[in-house]
């Protein structure tokens, strides 16, 4: 079973994620800012597949944390997750590592 980390700030976006991905079969673990994402990441034995970061978020935002988890796994897959809609924050997003840009509003497919 494939396992996701989500990182989401608000309680609302991060359940709707993690409900959706639960019922699709993933495995989920969920943190709610981005210095949470990164301990579970450090402690987590078995390894995440995916993470899926907001980008604003509070303490530790989500390009920061993309960053820092590009460092650790090549292989991990990362999406970013944003309201903020502009190509040029899209491309920000994918120089820091990420490997998809998804913005909100959005549907569960698209995840």
């Amino acid at each position: 079973m494939k396992k996701v980390l989500v990182a989401e700030d608000e309680e609302s976006i991060r359940e709707f994620i993690v409900i959706n991905l639960t019922r699709s079969g993933y495995n989920v673990e969920q943190a709610e800012n981005g210095a949470v994402a990164l301990e579970k990441f450090s402690q987590d034995e078995t390894g995440f597949d995916v993470a899926i970061l907001d980008i604003m978020m509070p303490e530790l935002d989500g390009l920061s944390v993309c960053k820092e988890l590009r460092k650790r796994s090549s292989d991990l897959g990362i999406i970013m997750l944003s309201a903020k809609t502009q190509e040029m924050d899209k491309v920000t997003g994918l120089m820091y590592g990420a490997d998809d840009y998804v913005t909100k509003p959005f549907s569960p497919s698209e995840l």
